[in-house]
């Protein structure tokens, strides 16, 4: 405790002296105690400071109360007090909720900003993840136009050799046949037709031109 400040309690307790009085007046001195208190007090001692210095102008006004009027003064001095603490309890709960709601808030804008954070990576992960879905079935669908593209292919592929069996297996049937009708007609004594190669008639040779005969007239024998 200052100097400063111990003086002042000492002549709080001077004060509880009654006039003519050897001992202290045990309820003065109870209220010097706890405007003490409240002066010490660090959770308090910043606040109410006007109330303070009534409950201790009350205290001083004890002493110079005649003897009739000590108790009103007492009275007086006592709700000073009380007033001192209330004033001094409500501005310290002021005091804590407004730094609570302080803290509340800046937990309330952290919180926003976190959310926002986790909003902007869910997002950024959603892009990601389409971005990844489009180009995989980018993927697939060249896949599929590929094999659409090899099976048209393998298809007329494989139309071509039918179609080129089955020529064969035409021809096949034909000459099977004409060699049935060949040995059927040898069979029955007449002579084989010729096979389809062979029956077409050969063209008549074309006539050879006759050399051309001079016009000029022969010179007259001597």
């Amino acid at each position: 405790m200052s100097a400063a400040r111990r003086a002042a309690v000492l002549l709080a307790l001077a004060m509880a002296l009654p006039a003519g009085a050897t001992e202290p007046d045990p309820e003065v001195a109870a209220l010097v105690r706890r405007l003490q208190a409240l002066d010490t007090d660090p959770q308090r001692n910043a606040f109410a400071a006007y109330e303070r210095l009534q409950a201790r102008q009350a205290l001083q006004q004890i002493d110079a109360a005649r003897r009739k009027q000590r108790p009103l003064a007492v009275e007086i001095a006592r709700m000073r007090v009380e007033t001192a603490e209330i004033a001094a309890r409500t501005e310290a709960d002021r005091g804590e909720l407004q730094r609570m709601d302080t803290e509340r808030s800046e937990l309330l804008v952290e919180a926003s900003r976190r959310d926002a954070e986790r909003a902007r990576a869910e997002a950024e992960r959603m892009r990601v993840q389409a971005q990844i879905q489009a180009e995989e079935a980018e993927r697939l669908r060249a896949e599929v136009e590929a094999e659409a593209r090899d099976r048209e292919q393998a298809e007329g592929l494989l139309d071509t050799l039918a179609a080129g069996e089955a020529e064969k297996l035409r021809l096949a049937k034909e000459r099977e046949a004409e060699l049935a009708r060949q040995a059927a007609a040898l069979g029955a004594g007449q002579p084989a037709p010729k096979t389809g190669s062979q029956s077409k008639p050969r063209p008549k040779p074309k006539p050879r031109a006759k050399p051309a005969t001079s016009s000029k007239p022969k010179p007259p024998s001597r």
